[in-house]
C-alpha cells in the first residue's frame, strides 16, 4: 500500500507565503516524479509544479516564479514553497506522485488527501 500524506495548508493573507509538505510511504519501489495540483470552487483540477526524481521540474505560468518545488528523495517527500501568495491561489492543493510500488510492477499515480489553502485579500 501506498499513501501520500500532506501537510503545510491555512490561511494567509495576501503577499504572504506557506510551505506546503507531502511525504509518501508503503511499500515503494521508486517513485519517478511528485507534484502538486489544485482545485478551486467551480474549476477543474489543474497542475501546480511537479519534479522528477532527476531535479527536472515544471510550473504553471500562474504560479512561474512565486512557487519553487523541490523534493527529498531520501525521505520520499515533496515540497510546494509558495511565496507572494494571492487571492487566486486559494484552492485544495493535492499531492500526486507516479510510483512504482515493486521491481516488476507497473507505476501508478497516488494522490493525498488535499489541504485547503486560503489567501485572503
Amino acid at each position: 500500500q501506498v499513501q501520500l500524506v500532506e501537510s503545510g495548508g491555512g490561511l494567509v493573507q495576501a503577499g504572504g507565503s506557506l510551505r506546503l509538505s507531502c511525504a509518501a510511504s508503503g511499500t515503494i519501489r521508486s517513485i519517478n516524479a511528485m507534484g502538486w495540483y489544485r482545485q478551486a470552487p467551480g474549476k477543474q483540477r489543474e497542475l501546480v509544479a511537479a519534479i522528477t526524481s532527476g531535479g527536472s521540474t515544471n510550473y504553471a505560468d500562474s504560479v512561474r516564479g512565486r512557487f519553487t518545488i523541490s523534493r527529498d528523495n531520501a525521505k520520499n517527500t515533496v515540497y510546494l514553497q509558495m511565496n507572494s501568495l494571492k487571492p487566486e491561489d486559494t484552492a485544495v492543493y493535492y499531492c500526486n506522485a507516479n510510483i512504482r510500488p515493486t521491481s516488476w510492477g507497473h507505476t501508478d499515480n497516488y494522490w493525498g488527501q488535499g489541504t485547503q489553502v486560503t489567501v485572503s485579500s
